[in-house]
């Protein structure tokens, strides 16, 4: 216990109360959406804060135990986060909801496998990253690290392009911080963009429709575009202040949908205005500042390492969320961390929190 204590003395005070912050605020506004449906309390409530107390006890477990412990397992990691990604593809297992297959039926429950595997896939890269360090020197050890990455990228990709594109990513953060010189990861990054005709060709119809409806905003016929639209208004009607807590119209009365996960900014701000985004956007700041400083000063290049694809992992799904929000990014379904609904993503969100708070607290001084 004594030992416990000492370690949670030493992390970074941001990265543990920040993330606690956004989860309670997520959670009286599910309990908000839940009283103006008049279904509270809520099935919603009640999994989210059974999830975030859960998550709690398995961050701290995490940080006790210490990053390298999980880093070494990379070998039974790797195969245990393939097998979770094609587990939704079991009959009777795998089940489909708004055009993609990433969910698991567990009796009363459901399960998104990829949230895990984002964590699993930090972890392997990490530990491969780390070994290889010297090899990505070369343009040879670049398309070694890409193919040891591939098939998780493309296993999550085909039914879910939101986390295929979390995981790709990931990757290009970590391999840069890994020492890849920026000069060489632009020029992989045009290699890259030379392959999106072909790429854009193998995406599934509603993949296709949702780009479509991005680069064609005002054509509301198109999927994607009705829900952005009344995202916007719901945003818009909040002023600056908002609406009052417990009077939203736009979700209350279902105009917005799925306001209680891909569009949860959207319903926070129109009850509590521009002032209640710009609190929502502070303290991922304050958080996302912390978690690159963590990794700016981790002890060794794995907590480096670990830290910045968590790092990552968090910011372009916060950016993607509350950007989608506002009609500024593609529809791609990716929650907004520690607010959206999603036991599995609270889960993940705070044991990944708790591999931070191991890395802050055995950082240099």
């Amino acid at each position: 216990m004594n030992n416990f204590l000492q370690i949670l003395s030493r992390c970074s005070r941001f990265v543990m109360i920040s993330p606690i912050l956004l989860s309670i605020l997520g959670i009286f506004s599910l309990m908000s959406l839940a009283s103006g449906q008049g279904t509270f309390p809520s099935r919603e409530v009640f999994i989210q804060s059974a999830a975030l107390i859960v998550g709690l006890a398995l961050a701290a477990a995490v940080m006790n135990l210490g990053y390298r412990y999980f880093i070494g397992l990379e070998k039974y990691l790797y195969p245990a986060g393939i097998l979770l990604l094609i587990s939704v593809y079991i009959p009777g297992l795998g089940i489909s909801s708004y055009g993609s297959r990433s969910w698991i039926s567990l009796g009363m429950l459901t399960f998104q496998p990829s949230e895990i595997a984002k964590l699993i896939f930090i972890l392997i890269l990490t530990s491969y990253l780390s070994r290889k360090k010297e090899q990505l020197s070369t343009p040879c050890g670049i398309v070694k690290a890409a193919l040891f990455a591939l098939p998780y990228i493309l296993i999550v990709a085909k039914e879910d392009l939101g986390s295929g594109c979390v995981f790709c990513v990931i990757w290009i953060f970590m391999v840069f911080c890994s020492g890849l010189k920026l000069k060489q990861l632009g020029r992989a990054f045009l290699i890259l963009c030379g392959f999106l005709p072909i790429i854009y060709s193998l995406l599934a119809g509603y993949q296709k429709n949702r780009i479509d409806a991005f680069l064609h905003p005002d054509d509301l016929s198109l999927p994607g575009n009705y829900q952005v639209w009344n995202a916007k208004t719901a945003i818009g009607s909040g002023g600056f202040s908002g609406k009052g807590y417990l009077h939203g119209t736009q979700s209350s009365l279902g105009f917005l949908p799925v306001p209680e996960s891909d569009f949860i900014f959207a319903a926070i701000v129109e009850e509590l205005g521009f002032l209640g985004g710009l609190l929502i956007i502070l303290l991922f700041a304050f958080f996302l500042y912390h978690t690159w400083k963590t990794a700016k000063y981790a002890s060794d290049l794995q907590g480096t390492l670990l830290a910045s694809g968590i790092g990552a992992m968090f910011s372009f799904q916060a950016f993607e969320n509350i950007a989608m929000n506002l009609g500024i990014m593609p529809v791609t379904g990716i929650t907004l961390p520690f607010l959206s609904y999603g036991g599995s993503s609270m889960l993940a969100s705070m044991i990944s929190c708790g591999f931070l708070l191991s890395v802050s607290a055995r950082q240099k001084l």
